[in-house]
């Protein structure tokens, strides 16, 4: 991931040991773990959520969708009640009264 390689690690542990000292460099070292621990463990968390949060959309989007669908395939049923009902009344303005 970061490409160091081992004269690096070597030139920052000798930094490390210089900078705090043979006596803190161990709590330093342990603290420096939980940091970044706990930022790991918050990217993951964050990726965690904005996967479900794709996937919620994407679940939306098909319900979005297949309602559509629904609608398009219930149109020309409605269309052609209207069109029967309209033919009805026409038929029943047309008829000459019973006597």
């Amino acid at each position: 991931m970061f490409d160091i390689g081992f004269s690096e690690l070597v030139l920052t542990a000798v930094i490390a040991l210089i900078v705090f000292g043979p006596e803190k460099l161990p709590q330093a070292a342990r603290t420096a773990g939980l940091w970044i621990g706990r930022f790991r463990r918050v990217l993951a968390d964050t990726r965690r959520e904005v996967e479900r949060e794709l996937g919620a959309d994407e679940i939306r989007r098909q319900l979005h969708n297949e309602s559509i669908m629904k609608s398009l395939n219930e149109s020309p049923q409605a269309i052609q009640r209207a069109l029967n009902e309209t033919a009805d009344a026409i038929n029943d303005i047309n008829q000459p009264p019973k006597a």
